[in-house]
């Protein structure tokens, strides 16, 4: 069975994955679903263990890392299955620093052999802290936390940028490149280098 596609959304908080996710939705001429992983962590994973220290019964890493787990290896099923998917996530390249390098190595180590299109969806940081107060449900500051974890040079396959561009044409970038499935080489990228590095 031929591996459904993975349109890749990573970027901040506010940074306009959501809306640019249903843009893709509604233009994208195969149907393409969507899953962030923002709906394991707070919609699905019970409320009393939301938290990096949150406790788990088991006695092993904290529930929180298991559910973004479970969101990666669902990212491998969907596409497993022949289902195109796109996903919203905040993945850190470069980062060394706990949890998060382990999840970026977790999820190259699933899907760099997938066809993976990396955009990096961004704005800048006076725009993020404009729609995090204007949207209300967002803890303000998020963004600038992680704004400068996320850098411009960090592999991807195409950058978007949804303050300068509008929804439509950042869409537009990314359905051009979905044409180009050779195109998509930054998962494999980051794999190879962590590989080298090992």
């Amino acid at each position: 069975m031929e591996k459904g596609k993975i349109i890749f959304l990573n970027g901040v908080s506010s940074a306009g994955k959501t809306t640019l996710a249903r843009e893709l939705q509604a233009r994208l001429a195969e149907p393409f679903y969507w899953l962030a992983v923002d709906t394991f962590v707070v919609d699905m994973m019970p409320k009393k263990f939301f938290s990096i220290d949150g406790f788990n019964p088991d006695g092993g890493e904290p529930v929180i890392f298991k559910t973004v787990s479970l969101a990666h290896h669902t990212i491998k099923f969907f596409s497993d299955m022949g289902i195109n998917t796109i996903v919203e996530h905040l993945l850190f390249p470069s980062i060394e620093v706990q949890p998060y390098k382990n999840q970026m190595t977790e999820c190259i180590d699933l899907l760099h052999d997938y066809p993976v299109l990396f955009v990096h969806v961004t704005c800048p940081l006076d725009e993020l802290r404009r729609r995090e107060k204007e949207r209300g449900d967002r803890d303000i500051g998020r963004a600038e936390i992680q704004f400068p974890h996320l850098k411009p040079n960090d592999p991807c396959d195409v950058t978007v940028d949804t303050h300068v561009n509008l929804t439509g044409e950042c869409a537009d970038k990314i359905i051009e490149i979905l044409t180009c499935p050779d195109k998509f080489i930054a998962f494999k990228t980051l794999w190879e280098q962590r590989s080298r590095v090992e």
